[in-house]
């Protein structure tokens, strides 16, 4: 895989993550469930991202060799 794909697709799964979070904070004072429901779908996402960052760094590393 493209270093700079990954790149691209960690950083739609971030701005996804940010967009989740913001609307979970403002549901959080009307219904908590759906704020729980949305907060989860976005720490999902987090850990998406975050597992194409280190693939994107072993892929750097064994690049180098």
């Amino acid at each position: 895989m493209n270093t700079t794909y990954i790149k691209k697709q960690q950083n739609r799964l971030i701005k996804k993550y940010k967009l989740l979070m913001e609307q979970a904070y403002n549901l959080s004072q009307i219904d908590a469930s759906l704020s729980d429901i949305l907060e989860f779908k976005a720490i999902k996402l987090l850990n998406e991202a975050n597992n194409l960052n280190y693939l994107s760094t072993n892929q750097l590393r064994y690049c180098r060799i």
